[in-house]
C-alpha cells in the first residue's frame, strides 16, 4: 500500500533580529506563499491526513497557511508539534516519520534547512540541495510502511 510523503520547508520568516530564532514569525510574503502551496497540493491532490510540524513559530503559521490555502478539502489532519523537531538532523527527522501510525497514507512535514533538503535530497536527488528555499515541498511515494521509511524506499519530485 502506498504512502506519500511531503517534505516542506517553512515560508519566508522575518529577519531573526533581537528575536529567539525558535519565535521567528513568517513575514508576509511568507504567509501568502503557504497558501499558494496549500492551493497547489490540494489541486494536485496532496491531502495529509496526519502532519508533523516543528514546534517554531514560522513553520506552525506556514502550517496554517497551507491549510487555509487548501480549503474545506484539507479535513482537519491531525498535527503532531514537536519541540524535537525543531533542532532535528536529517537521522533524527527520518527516524520521527519512522514512529508514524501506520494508518496515515499522508504525512506532511513542516521544518527547516538544512535539514528538510538533505532529507529531499535523499529521495529525489542530490540537486535539490543546491536550491531549496522557503516554502519548497516535494512529494515522496512510498512503498514501504512509515516503520520501514529510508532512502531508496520510493522516489519523489519537487512540487514546486
Amino acid at each position: 500500500m502506498s504512502r506519500t510523503l511531503l517534505l516542506m520547508r517553512h515560508a519566508k520568516a522575518e529577519p531573526g533580529h533581537g528575536a529567539m530564532d525558535i519565535d521567528r514569525a513568517l513575514a508576509d510574503r511568507g504567509r501568502r506563499h503557504a497558501e499558494e502551496v496549500g492551493r497547489l497540493l490540494a489541486e494536485q491532490g496532496y491531502m495529509p491526513d496526519h502532519v508533523l510540524c516543528s514546534a517554531a513559530l514560522r513553520t506552525r503559521q506556514t502550517l496554517d497557511g497551507v491549510l487555509r490555502g487548501m480549503g474545506e478539502a484539507a479535513g482537519r489532519p491531525e498535527v503532531d508539534y514537536s519541540e524535537a523537531a525543531y533542532l532535528a538532523g536529517t537521522d533524527a527527522l527520518l527516524e520521527m516519520i519512522t514512529y508514524v501510525d501506520a494508518r496515515v497514507r499522508t504525512l506532511l512535514v513542516v521544518g527547516h534547512n538544512p535539514t528538510i533538503a538533505r532529507l529531499a535530497a535523499a529521495f529525489v536527488g542530490e540537486d535539490v540541495l543546491v536550491s531549496y528555499p522557503p516554502g519548497t515541498v516535494s512529494a515522496v511515494e512510498l512503498d514501504v510502511e512509515w516503520l520501514y521509511t529510508a532512502p531508496g524506499t520510493g522516489a519523489g519530485k519537487l512540487l514546486n
